[in-house]
């Protein structure tokens, strides 16, 4: 019988590109991988290098209203019971969690069910469901050090491992950075995370235009964006006359990051880890409002360690944007150094790193998976 890890990441490609890393490295060591994901998973898990793709009811504590609490409380315990009857059936050795509510329901059913399980945190803090999660675990993986409430008794059972980078993005590694020069295509590379960000629709035409027309001529932007943004961000780009390539969403974003000269964008943890690994500088842009505050928190190890810069969404007009893009772009010499900088901070072995960890845990602690329990041998 082979043997099953069981990955659970939610729907978005926050979760999933590093899971379907961890889950490549694991196939070439003679596992089969099992998805556990919630309904979003669809989109993004389509290509998933998985036997099976289950999908558990999920959701998220949104406000303090108790009729919405009391909601969440029931879609995650149905969730539970379809997780714990699934793993039932699939036994696997060990099981793996990429954080997210959507992890829950799985992490639980798999610990009742006795399963070795495993945390993955791939932000500077320790998001909420990890937080509840992390005394249970057998394990708890981050890819920073010293991660936000990462502390006493958990530490004993932390590894640093870095954030599992997709194959399209390691083979980029050693890859060195080239500036514009004064007169070649200058690439400016725009996103906002896996959907897009409206903020981005809104600032960055307006900041691009108020751009010397000597720099405008010369710039080509890629930008993600919301379906219902498109139009009105191209127009924008055409009135500034700058070339702008727009899409919702684009499967070769290693490729279109390597070839920018500078990014512009949100920071989560698998964009900062990608930008390490590629070694390209970048404005970050945290995602406000965010209940740990930890796109702020990534942005700021990748901004002290001298790879790119932070600005803060309140208070970022369009004037201030293109100065800053403006100054970078005037000053070559510090976009190199941001991009060595970045290559310094690439954890290039981290899915090795969190294979061979989770490999340990798969065969050197039984599972106890009911009537096909068998101890794991070495």
């Amino acid at each position: 019988m082979e043997a099953s890890i069981m990955v659970a990441a939610g729907g978005t490609g926050g979760h999933l590109f590093p899971a379907l890393a961890l889950s490549e490295a694991l196939i070439r060591r003679g596992f089969v991988i099992d998805l556990i994901t919630d309904t979003r998973g669809g989109y993004f898990g389509a290509d998933f290098p998985a036997r099976n793709v289950y999908k558990v009811p999920a959701a998220t504590f949104k406000g303090k209203s108790p009729l919405e609490a009391t909601r969440t409380m029931a879609t995650l315990s149905n969730g539970f019971q379809v997780a714990y009857k699934t793993i039932g059936e699939v036994q696997p050795k060990a099981i793996i969690g990429f954080g997210g509510y959507p992890s829950l329901p799985p992490m639980l059913a798999a610990m009742a069910r006795g399963v070795p399980s495993l945390i993955h945190e791939q932000n500077a803090v320790m998001g909420r469901a990890n937080r509840f999660l992390a005394p249970m675990v057998k394990a708890i993986a981050c890819s920073f050090d010293n991660t936000k409430y990462l502390d006493g008794k958990l530490l004993t059972k932390s590894h640093l491992t870095g954030t599992p980078l997709r194959g399209t993005v390691l083979k980029m590694k050693g890859q060195p950075y080239r500036p514009p020069s004064s007169s070649s295509q200058i690439n400016l590379l725009v996103f906002g995370g896996s959907q897009g960000a409206q903020f981005f629709s809104d600032v960055m035409p307006e900041a691009i235009g108020l751009l010397p027309s000597h720099m405008r001529e010369r710039i080509m932007v890629t930008q993600q964006c919301r379906a219902e943004d498109i139009d009105r961000v191209f127009d924008k780009y055409e009135t500034a006359s700058v070339a702008a390539e727009l899409s919702t969403f684009f499967d070769d974003m290693a490729d279109k990051m390597f070839n920018s000269h500078l990014v512009i964008s949100r920071a989560g943890a698998t964009t900062v880890s990608e930008l390490c690994a590629v070694g390209r500088p970048a404005i970050l842009v945290p995602l406000p409002h965010s209940l740990d505050n930890d796109q702020f928190e990534n942005a700021s190890r990748f901004e002290a360690g001298g790879a790119g810069w932070v600005h803060e969404q309140p208070g970022l007009t369009p004037e201030r944007l293109a100065g800053s893009i403006r100054r970078l772009l005037e000053e070559p010499l510090k976009l190199v150094q941001s991009a060595g900088a970045a290559m310094k901070m690439a954890q290039y072995n981290a899915v090795d790193n969190l294979a061979e960890l989770l490999t340990h845990l798969a065969f050197t602690i039984p599972a106890k998976t009911g009537a096909a329990q068998t101890e794991a041998t070495a």
